[in-house]
């Protein structure tokens, strides 16, 4: 068997990474939380939270690798109650983003020089203490993966640090471009609009496809 048996086959890599990369650019609190410090205390401070909000999605892919695994082997009941419980949870995010729109405000503030760790750890606190993340985990990930898998738990860590390395390079041309990013999407509500119905209809359809998971 070869060592990288537990990769996904590149078509459904291709799906996967598409599906980040959309959810990546979908205005949110973690977008938010990136902009609003490099608004307040420049780049430095922005991609000192993302890099905060970076481990702490590091931690949430291991958890769910290793507590998805278990429960897959472990009981075909509990995973068929965590799929109800997952597939509700993503209808609930898409009625969320229709009805109230993107998370994204951001208030001027004045620049202030802050510790680097300061930001890194309020990045870090907000992700790991967000049910939210938890629960996209419990219920993005095990669509790529097939019960009886022997490779799960490394295919689930493997699936759970790829959302990583493309949200990254994603958030980091964000702070970058910080200003006109905000000026563009509070100006815009078109757009904004456009991504609600978007992330909608995508968190509609891994609903769907997450009851139908064997």
């Amino acid at each position: 068997m070869s060592d990288f048996s537990f990769l996904p086959t590149l078509p459904v890599l291709f799906a996967y990474s598409a599906a980040v990369f959309f959810i990546a650019i979908t205005p949110g609190p973690d977008m938010a939380l990136f902009i609003s410090r490099t608004v307040s205390g420049g780049r430095r401070a922005g991609f000192a939270a993302m890099l905060g909000a970076s481990a702490g999605l590091i931690v949430h892919a291991l958890l769910a690798a290793f507590g998805l695994s278990a429960l897959l082997a472990a009981s075909a009941t509990a995973f068929t109650v965590v799929k109800c419980v997952g597939a509700s949870y993503l209808v609930w995010l898409a009625i969320g983003a229709v009805r109230h729109g993107s998370s994204f405000h951001i208030q001027e503030a004045p620049q202030e020089q802050r510790p680097f760790s300061r930001d890194f750890l309020v990045g870090l606190g907000i992700n790991l203490t967000n049910p939210k993340v938890v629960m996209f985990f419990v219920t993005f990930l095990p669509q790529f993966v097939e019960a009886g898998d022997a490779q799960a738990s490394a295919r689930l860590l493997f699936l759970g640090l790829w959302f990583l390395m493309i949200g990254m390079p994603v958030s980091g041309a964000i702070i970058v471009m910080a200003g006109r990013f905000t000026t563009f999407m509070q100006s815009s509500p078109r757009v904004m609009r456009g991504f609600d119905y978007g992330f909608a209809a995508l968190m509609t359809a891994f609903a769907a496809r997450l009851l139908f998971a064997r």
